[in-house]
């Protein structure tokens, strides 16, 4: 493997500079200087260089930002300093009790003050040494939160090296701040999945937070997010003379960070309240969502004074927005029912306008939340929307009811398949086990070919959606008998996008792993990991469905709530009729728990790590095969790996694994490994 000559690494560091540059006067200031166009020539050419010489890898270049290797589980992370949360006030009064006592405690002395818009993100600690990234985890409770490293440095607008400023690069900084995702971009975000049946976000704060809590770091590079600053921990260096949070604001923008432009300094308590009633009437017109304004002490001597409380600083306070609210009439309540077969009431009301959106149905979660709220069809009601999103009824106007408005009554089978339904202890949703009822089918039909389930690569949710509704597909075992011609009758289904279908309908029945199908069936709490756990314990679906819940439960990961929703799955006599057509499919893949097979586990203790790309098979592919003969896929160079997958194009791990000596095994050796051939 060739050492970079001295003219190529000039040329990495100024081409990796340069994108950071032009990332910053993008993502940050809005303000590009060059094309896209130009832009990708540069990656392109950094990317290029990097992968001809894995030596220069470097964690905080620019083109990690697409993501790497999924990781195995996020590590905990202890804060330099406490990251502590903020005591609130919801009313304007509250703000002026707060500020007396403030002066009062400073001896008289009135402190001008330093305000923020209250970001509706994800908190998160970036610690930059010497200038570059070091690490990042999220708030958690204050004092110890989740090292999501690996995603942060996918976000766009988040330097990986910073900028030097007039005081110089820090020794050390640890800035916090907020994740956010742009109300814009959070709609088209929504629109996307909606599209590739993906999960549709509740709000921009859920997706911003979702996405940097995903395992695989593509997902967060995936998606529209955005770091704002809004302070710092601990400073060593350069820049710990900052006096004021209003020098520390300034200086992180002039290192790069990106800062909430709405930000500014206010004299007096009078000033805070007037900035807390101009922004609250501009918010709905904000790129982000927000539900308040932060005040500071501006001085940081006067912080330290001040001091804190064992939750909260006494020199910041969160004013909160009141919640937009309305009166409207509950017209009716009805039952939606969705992929995991949970029974969702939802409140149909006369249309009324709230924030500048017209709100007519709002979730009622639950049957508990219709009885503790008592909501009656005919009551008058107000209604909100949380967190300036998700409309919701908040109560009922008892006192203006007629005597004509009607309880409703929760069904007790299923409203569109007509099965039964069952709620499993501890748990508020009431759901239809029916996998076939055709409420849940659409959406279970989607996921049954995503990645998560038997990855079936050129069959699109698109047409899945399309051949539900046109009723082609009745079942998942419906997606391996379509015909060709009658797919030709589809407008937009030419020869190619056919033979595509089913061919990949034909490649997955051939090729699929119990794993895989067991998580493609959408058994509730049965995720891609937990279906692995059940392929390696049980020779195939009859023995899984054999499976007592107290045998269930003595498996890793499997507790009472996935026990109890394995036992139902498998006792519903509609899912018994889909599993006879998978057998006479011949879609009966086995697991680690064949009987009688002496090889069933040969790779049981095993560690395997995968760089590259396998010809002949995904990567997820590749972990299940792994998995269901006992081995481990672990995500990280280290001593205790058994053997060391390279395939096409591998990555800097390959050299870390040739300098400890590690077994590096090939494609085709991995491919006779996994069969015995």
């Amino acid at each position: 493997m060739p050492s970079a000559p001295d003219e190529v690494m000039a040329r990495v560091r100024r081409l990796r500079r340069e994108i950071e540059y032009h990332n910053r006067r993008y993502y940050v200031l809005d303000d590009p200087e060059i094309s896209d166009a130009e832009y990708d020539e540069l990656f392109r050419e950094l990317l290029d260089l990097e992968r001809r010489f894995p030596d220069l890898d470097d964690p905080n270049s620019p083109t990690r930002r697409v993501g790497g290797e999924p990781a195995e589980g996020f590590e905990t992370y202890s804060h330099g300093l406490a990251m502590f949360s903020l005591d609130n006030a919801m009313d304007l009064d509250s703000w002026q009790e707060f500020s007396a006592r403030v002066s009062k405690v400073l001896a008289g002395e009135t402190p001008d003050w330093w305000v923020d818009p209250k970001l509706d993100g994800l908190a998160v600690e970036v610690v930059y040494r010497s200038g570059a990234l070091s690490v990042a985890a999220t708030r958690g409770d204050g004092r110890v939160g989740e090292d999501v490293t690996r995603n942060m440095r996918t976000v766009r607008n988040l330097p990986l090296v910073l900028e030097p400023a007039g005081v110089g690069v820090p020794e050390l900084l640890e800035v916090r701040g907020e994740v956010v995702m742009s109300k814009a971009e959070f709609a088209a975000l929504n629109e996307r999945q909606a599209e590739s049946g993906g999960k549709v976000f509740a709000n921009p704060r859920n997706a911003a937070a979702g996405s940097i809590r995903q395992l695989d770091p593509r997902v967060a590079a995936s998606r529209p997010l955005r770091f704002l600053a809004y302070g710092v921990g601990r400073v060593a260096g350069a820049a710990s003379e900052w006096r004021t949070q209003e020098e520390v604001m300034r200086g992180l923008s002039g290192l790069g960070l990106a800062v909430p432009p709405q930000a500014r300094l206010c004299a007096t308590a009078e000033e805070v309240a007037e900035y807390f009633k101009r922004l609250m009437d501009e918010r709905e017109a904000l790129a982000v969502e927000i539900d308040g304004v932060v005040a500071k002490v501006n001085s940081l001597e006067l912080q330290k004074r001040l001091g804190e409380t064992s939750r909260s600083p006494r020199w910041a306070l969160a004013l909160k927005f009141p919640a937009h609210q309305a009166q409207t009439a509950l017209r009716d309540i009805v039952i939606q029912v969705g992929r995991t077969g949970a029974l969702t009431p939802v409140a149909e009301l006369d249309p009324v306008r709230i924030a500048g959106v017209e709100v007519s149905r709002a979730t009622l979660h639950n049957q508990d939340e219709i009885e503790s709220k008592d909501l009656r069809i005919g009551d008058r009601v107000i209604v909100q929307r949380a967190g300036d999103v998700i409309p919701q009824v908040v109560r009922a106007l008892i006192d203006e009811r007629t005597g004509l408005e009607k309880k409703f009554v929760f069904p007790v089978s299923c409203p569109v398949c007509g099965g039964p339904v069952t709620r499993l202890p501890g748990e508020a949703a009431v759901r239809c086990n029916n996998l076939s009822c055709p409420a849940r089918l659409e959406q279970g039909l989607v996921h049954f070919v995503s990645k998560a389930g038997l990855d079936m690569q050129g069959v699109g949710a698109r047409w899945v959606r399309r051949l539900a509704q046109a009723g082609l597909l009745r079942s998942p075992a419906d997606l391996f008998t379509l015909d060709r011609d009658r797919l030709l009758e589809f407008e937009g289904m030419g020869e190619k996008s056919a033979d595509n279908f089913l061919r990949a309908a034909g490649q997955a029945l051939a090729r699929a792993d119990l794993a895989g199908l067991v998580s493609a069936l959408g058994i509730r709490h049965v995720g891609e990991r937990t279906a692995r756990v059940l392929a390696a314990a049980y020779e195939d679906l009859d023995a899984l469905a054999a499976a007592g819940e107290e045998e269930l439960m003595a498996l890793p990961d499997v507790g009472p709530e996935v026990a109890a929703s394995v036992r139902a799955f498998f006792g519903n006599e509609r899912n018994q009729e889909l599993l006879a057509r998978f057998r006479a499919l011949h879609l009966w893949p086995r697991g680690g728990g064949a009987a009688g097979d002496g090889r069933a586990r040969p790779l049981a203790g095993k560690k395997f790590l995968f760089t590259g790309t396998l010809p002949a098979m995904s990567r997820s592919e590749a972990r299940a095969r792994v998995e269901s003969l006992g081995g481990e896929v672990v995500s990280a160079v280290s001593k205790r790996v058994d053997y060391v997958v390279a395939g096409d194009e591998a990555g800097g791990k390959l050299a870390r694994a040739r300098e400890l000596g590690l077994e590096i095994i090939g494609a085709q050796a991995f491919n006779e490994l996994i069969t015995g051939n």
